[in-house]
């Protein structure tokens, strides 16, 4: 218990930390961002607060904040994979998708185990259009976790890229079939049945990701789309009023 341990020792700086990523992963990233604080400020270089800060950043949107973390994480224990791995969403957040990559090679070289860094790396390959890239990573990424919903999801995403739309509804229907509530999977199901003509297909999934989200501004996008493709126009008009609603920039779509 975190808080009966800081309550026998406050200068338990191991116990801020746990006690903010207890607090994270409840969803209270402000609270965590504190408990965080004080771990750092009672043991300054205690390199894990500073990367799990970082995620707490990332997770309210301060992402410059979350590299000037990982930076310091990273200085303080150069061999974090982790922290590297971590460091690249950041950067592929703010869009730069080279430094992104240069992150995941060298998370990837410190750890070659470490699945997540090769499904994050497919993914930036992917923003740059390197979709056989991004393909050989998550397909590494599979190999060594083959219950990763998320890599059947971005493999899926570039199969789709590159034309292969059976292919692509296959990953989807296994990230699907891993994880029930993936609302991404769905969608981009939807958007490959569309491609195939299968409209009614296609609405099935995007009315069930708005099921499982109900605030995923592109599945009411899409879904107005097609509406209006069918002739309901009605329909196809509050899809597209609640997806500007959710996300202003549907707007210019």
């Amino acid at each position: 218990d975190c808080d009966k341990a800081i309550e026998l020792n406050p200068d338990n700086a191991k116990a801020y930390n746990n006690r903010g990523f207890a607090k994270f992963n409840l969803g209270d990233h402000r609270g965590a961002i504190a408990d965080y604080d004080k771990a750092i400020e009672l043991k300054p270089d205690l390199g894990i607060a500073y990367n799990n800060r970082g995620g707490a950043k990332s997770a309210l949107g301060d992402l410059r904040g979350a590299m000037a973390d990982y930076d310091k994480a990273i200085e303080l224990n150069p061999d974090n994979a982790k922290a590297y791995n971590n460091r690249g969403l950041a950067k592929r957040g703010l869009s730069d998708y080279r430094g992104a990559i240069a992150d995941y090679d060298k998370s990837i070289e410190l750890k070659p185990d470490l699945g997540i860094a090769y499904n994050n790396r497919g993914l930036a390959k992917s923003d740059l259009g390197d979709h056989r890239g991004a393909i050989a990573d998550c397909d590494k990424a599979i190999e060594l976790n083959p219950d990763n919903a998320k890599a059947y999801n971005n493999r899926g995403f570039a199969k789709f890229n590159l034309g292969d739309h059976h292919g692509a509804i296959a990953d989807y229907d296994k990230a699907i079939e891993l994880k029930p509530d993936f609302a991404e999977a769905y969608t981009n199901r939807g958007v490959a049945k569309l491609i195939q003509g299968d409209y009614y297909g296609a609405i099935v999934d995007w009315d069930q990701a708005i099921e499982l989200n109900p605030e995923y501004a592109e599945a009411y996008y899409v879904r107005g789309v097609v509406k209006h493709k069918l002739g309901d126009h009605d329909g196809a008009e509050a899809d597209r009023k609640q997806a500007i609603e959710l996300n202003p920039a549907f707007k210019d779509r």
